[in-house]
């Protein structure tokens, strides 16, 4: 905009220069006319050319300062605005390097802080990931703590157990040697034919079992011990103790382990009473008249037989 002030300012000092010019020439050409058509005298011809330079110096004198002064102005101004031109061209360059230098270091301060996050976020992402793989890490060992924890015990509890029936059974081993009798011991000696064929020197077996089975079979359930009953036959223990398990082989007494005065024993149960004659020494059956018609189903039977009805009263009152 200042650039067109000045245009049009120069142009009007142009015009008016031409108008001075073309004003100085119709003067002059007016003047020239008038000289040639106006009759006048040759006398005062050297004078009026003279006053006419004159005036043409004069003018001129006045014009040339004017024109001068104006080429001068102009040229004052031209140089001014060409200065403001060049400062105001040197300003927006010092202004467009400023916002250049000022843009640079924006985006330097924006890649800066660009990478200073991304290293803040690979810094995260590591430590992130360091945190996770610590603490993995812990899961795994405390796992692995635990398992052991686990195991030490089970295999504490395991010992203990271990160690608890290792002591049930040395202890039941203990009671059980403590149990131990002269009769386990021979059990364990002889065998089940030495057992079974013992045999008393000079004394009938049969009567002897029989005997003591008898003797047995008078204390019914409670059973009595078997020292007092070797007592009783005069039997030493180890006779005593191989002809009770005799018996009990053949099946007519059983033996009871018992606790007697802090020493284990046994205690002999009658288990089958032998079968004796006296029992029947005086049943009428034996010379019944009818004995061969006598059954169960039939006309004459044991079941309505007086006489067997009055031999049983009487065996009951003997008892």
């Amino acid at each position: 905009m200042g650039n067109d002030k000045n245009v049009g300012a120069k142009k009007e000092k142009g015009i008016r220069k031409l108008k001075d010019r073309i004003s100085f020439w119709k003067a002059k050409l007016q003047s020239d006319e008038e000289e040639r058509h106006s009759p006048k005298p040759k006398p005062k011809l050297k004078k009026i050319k003279a006053k006419t330079k004159q005036a043409k110096n004069k003018k001129f004198q006045v014009i040339e300062p004017q024109r001068k002064a104006n080429e001068a102005k102009i040229e004052a101004q031209r140089k001014a605005k060409e200065a403001k031109i060049e400062a105001q061209r040197k300003a927006n360059e010092a202004k467009k390097k400023e916002a250049r230098i000022k843009v640079e270091a924006q985006r330097k301060a924006n890649e800066a802080k660009i990478e200073a996050q991304r290293k803040a976020k690979k810094a995260k992402i590591v430590t992130q990931r360091k945190a996770k793989k610590a603490k993995i890490v812990a899961q795994r060992k405390a796992k692995e703590a635990k398992k052991k924890e686990a195991r030490i015990k089970v295999e504490a509890q395991k010992k203990a157990k271990e160690e608890a029936k290792k002591k049930e059974e040395e202890a039941k081993k203990k009671e059980e040697e403590a149990k131990r009798t002269y009769e386990d011991e021979l059990e364990e000696q002889l065998s089940e034919e030495e057992i079974t064929g013992f045999q008393l020197e000079k004394t009938d077996m049969d009567k002897m079992c029989n005997r003591v089975c008898e003797i047995i079979a008078g204390y019914e359930n409670e059973g009595t011990l078997q020292s007092e009953l070797w007592k009783k036959l005069k039997l030493s223990s180890r006779d005593g103790s191989r002809l009770a398990l005799k018996l009990e082989r053949m099946g007519m007494i059983t033996r009871e382990k018992i606790l007697e005065k802090q020493r284990w024993t046994y205690k002999l149960i009658i288990k089958k009473i032998p079968i004796s004659t006296k029992s029947i020494e005086g049943a009428p059956c034996l010379t019944c008249p009818v004995q061969s018609k006598c059954s169960i189903d039939g006309e004459i039977s044991p079941k309505t037989c007086q006489w067997i009805e009055d031999w049983v009263l009487i065996e009951l009152k003997n008892k």
